[in-house]
């Protein structure tokens, strides 16, 4: 569900930039309020392990579609809303500056529609009602299943709006709302799956990551390094190998557009756009997850499945590492700010 910047106007996706910096901001507020060094090192691993699961398109049967993990609410069940908004702010801000993937353009969009929906809407009025303050396996499904669709279906209505209300293109509001939101609910519920599994891991792994998170408690003492360790094996594993066996199918977005136009990408030639796209096509090491060598090889013999790639590999584990790092700078800035501003206030002797 990335966007890419032809299908987003400058004004609107100004706007979407505008609203992500602000919620940004406030995450960033609040997680230093909270002080909690002890979740950096789970910001890190939890954000690879997001990175390499979205590499992972599956198929939707007797579609010709497929989909991905968004990997907000995981990243919320696990963090806490705020630690997980940044987290995926850096997983998507990796994603299109190294590998090309969404627009830079669409990127506070995308930012907002798969990390605001997930984190400050689906888990707190939906997972956590349903699991409660002491989590059992059965509320974790029902839970993760319920928020997932949730979040999904949010994030894909705002995609829908964002369009419209660009204008720039030929997608009619009804029409194209008719595509996304039932190919988007059988990928929640497939998302609302992967997450119960990941959580109930978590939760027979050290279930006070759950509570104390639930509870706004750090998680100072807790041990963690089983989860650390299970995500990371995980992460690597999946980037660097299962990636291979993704689907060849268009997502959930690229079937939409293809549907209502007949083409799985629109284009958009105005200066800001073709700027952009440049910058992108500048910055990017590995575009579309892949060496830039391999590009023409690789149109060619799309229909080679699995598609067992060194490039791909090597997006998988680069790009996991990079997101791993993201995050955990976000937070050693956020300890060190807090640190500071502490040490400001301490009365001297």
């Amino acid at each position: 569900m990335h966007m890419a910047d032809a299908l987003m106007s400058p004004a609107v996706g100004g706007a979407m930039w505008a609203a992500t910096a602000a919620t940004t901001a406030y995450c960033a507020k609040k997680v230093r309020e909270e002080g909690d060094d002890s979740k950096i090192p789970l910001m890190g691993v939890a954000g690879a392990f997001v990175f390499a699961s979205q590499m992972l398109n599956f198929t939707i049967p007797a579609t010709g579609s497929s989909g991905h993990l968004g990997g907000g609410l995981i990243l919320a069940v696990l963090l806490g809303p705020e630690a997980a908004f940044l987290v995926m702010a850096s997983v998507l801000g990796v994603q299109a500056l190294f590998f090309a993937d969404g627009g830079l353009l669409a990127l506070g969009a995308n930012v907002f529609n798969l990390g605001f929906f997930p984190a400050f809407v689906a888990y707190p009025l939906i997972y956590r009602k349903i699991v409660g303050d002491n989590p059992s396996s059965r509320r974790i499904v029902v839970g993760s299943v319920l928020g997932a669709l949730a979040g999904l279906q949010l994030g894909a209505l705002g995609v829908v709006v964002e369009t419209t209300l660009s204008g720039i293109s030929e997608l009619p509001f009804a029409t194209f709302l008719g595509m996304m939101l039932p190919i988007h609910l059988a990928i929640g519920l497939v998302e609302g799956l992967v997450t119960a599994a990941v959580v109930v891991f978590v939760h027979k792994a050290q279930p006070e990551i759950l509570t104390r998170n639930v509870r706004r408690k750090p998680l100072a003492g807790v041990r963690i390094r089983t989860v650390l360790v299970g995500l990371l094996v995980a992460a690597v594993v999946s980037g660097g190998a299962v990636a291979w066996f993704a689907s060849t199918n268009p997502d959930g977005l690229e079937w939409s557009i293809a549907k209502v136009t007949g083409r799985e990408e629109l284009e958009a030639s105005t200066g800001i756009h073709e700027e952009l796209a440049g910058v992108q096509e500048r910055v990017a090491v590995l575009p579309d997850y892949a060496f830039p060598s391999e590009g023409a090889e690789d149109s060619q013999d799309e229909a080679s499945w699995p598609a067992v790639d060194a490039g791909t590999s090597t997006s998988g584990i680069v790009g996991g590492a990079l997101v791993l790092v993201a995050a955990v700078l976000v937070g050693l800035a956020l300890r060190r700010r807090a640190s500071t501003k502490a040490a400001d206030v301490t009365p001297r002797l």
